[in-house]
């Protein structure tokens, strides 16, 4: 079985929905026959380059609210998030273009390292307050999770991947998804949001059913 996860690296609930797909993953019986392939979704393709503001204010612009009105926005994630040990500190998290953070996930995967890398940016973003719009941090937590300095620095210099990432943004498109995250499994069946761990099992057990009887 194959299951596509578009997700952006700016988004709570991809990280949360990272977070529970694994978990359930873990309880699946048959993990080892199910391939997962990240793939890459901006939410705000148009953003600056050079944003550096927080989310918060983002929001705050976005929908006309108050500062306290946007805090309840985040906290409901910031709740979600704990259920999968994760201790969300979205006040200080920060907007960036991820259009480069998504170049360099296509490249780690070349090395195999591509869910160790996501797991760093989404870290990052969403607990760390870093900013992934800098050249300079996506360098040293790709260092971090693995990659050669020199090789990341080459490559975030360039437009490598650059087709990689609108591809899968192009094939979101021709699926007809809006909104992150969602997983596809064997390009037939969708599953939309963060949904509860119990709940990817559960489509985990009967997909793979269906997958195990027409191999047969």
């Amino acid at each position: 079985m194959q299951v596509e996860i578009f997700s952006d690296i700016a988004c709570p609930w991809c990280y949360i929905g990272k977070r529970r797909f694994q978990q359930a993953l873990e309880r699946y019986e048959h993990a080892d026959d199910v391939e997962v392939v990240w793939r890459s979704f901006e939410l705000d393709p148009g953003a600056p380059r050079d944003q550096t503001g927080l989310t918060i204010d983002h929001l705050k612009d976005k929908y006309g609210i108050d500062h306290e009105e946007a805090m309840r926005m985040l906290d409901g994630a910031t709740r979600e998030a704990a259920t999968v040990g994760l201790d969300f500190r979205l006040a200080h998290a920060r907007q960036a273009n991820t259009f480069d953070a998504h170049r360099l996930t296509h490249y780690a995967a070349t090395l195999g390292l591509q869910e160790r890398l996501l797991e760093a940016l989404m870290y990052a973003q969403q607990v760390g307050g870093e900013y992934l719009g800098s050249a300079e941090t996506l360098e040293r937590l790709a260092v971090a999770a693995g990659l050669d300095r020199d090789s990341v620095r080459e490559m975030l210099a360039s437009d490598a991947f650059a087709d990689a990432v609108r591809a899968d943004e192009d094939r979101a498109r021709r699926l007809g998804i809006s909104g992150v995250p969602f997983f596809v499994f064997d390009s037939a069946s969708g599953i939309s949001g963060a949904q509860r761990s119990e709940y990817f099992l559960q489509a985990l057990e009967q997909l793979g059913s269906r997958t195990d009887a027409a191999v047969q």
